[in-house]
C-alpha cells in the first residue's frame, strides 16, 4: 500500500498537508523585515542562520483573513525546486501517514481557494486535509527575485 507522510497544519479551521520531504525545519516566528515592492503575500524575509529567506502569509495567499500570532504560530521552513522559502501557519498539528488511495483529486470548485495551490483532499476518518502543491505557492513572480 502506496502511502505519504505529510506535515499537517491549520490556517483557522482548515487543515493542510504538505510533503514531509520538503520540510526542512518548523520554527517560531522571528522578526520579519519587509521587502519593499514584493508582491503582498510575501511578508518579508528572514535570516536563518545566515541565509536570507522570504517568508509567505499562506493566509494573503490564499485569500483568508489575517489573524492574531499566537503562541502556536509557526513558520514551516521549505524547499521546493532548490527554493527555500517559508510559510506562515497558525498551528502546526502532526506528523502523519497517508494511504494514497485516502487522497482524491480537487473538486472542481476549490474551496473558495485558488485550485492551482491544491493538489489533492486527503480523508482522514471524517477530517478532510487539503493537499498543497508548493510548485504555485510562490508564483511565477517569486522564482526570478528569491532564487538561491
Amino acid at each position: 500500500m502506496a502511502e505519504e507522510q505529510l506535515v499537517t497544519f491549520s490556517l483557522g479551521s482548515e487543515e493542510f498537508g504538505v510533503d514531509i520531504m520538503l520540510v526542512q525545519e518548523i520554527i517560531r516566528i522571528p522578526p520579519l523585515t519587509r521587502v519593499p515592492k514584493a508582491p503582498p503575500y510575501v511578508e518579508g524575509v528572514i535570516n536563518l542562520r545566515g541565509n536570507v529567506i522570504p517568508v509567505v502569509s499562506l493566509r494573503k495567499r490564499f485569500g483568508m483573513d489575517k489573524a492574531e500570532e499566537t503562541d502556536l504560530s509557526r513558520i514551516i521552513v521549505l524547499q521546493v525546486q532548490k527554493k527555500v522559502f517559508g510559510i506562515r501557519v497558525d498551528a502546526v498539528t502532526e506528523v502523519l501517514r497517508l494511504d494514497t488511495a485516502a487522497i482524491e483529486p480537487p473538486p472542481s470548485v476549490a474551496l473558495g481557494m485558488d485550485s492551482q495551490f491544491i493538489r489533492g483532499v486527503g480523508k482522514i476518518g471524517e477530517r478532510l486535509l487539503i493537499l498543497l502543491d508548493l510548485d504555485h505557492i510562490m508564483g511565477g513572480e517569486m522564482s526570478h527575485e528569491f532564487s538561491a
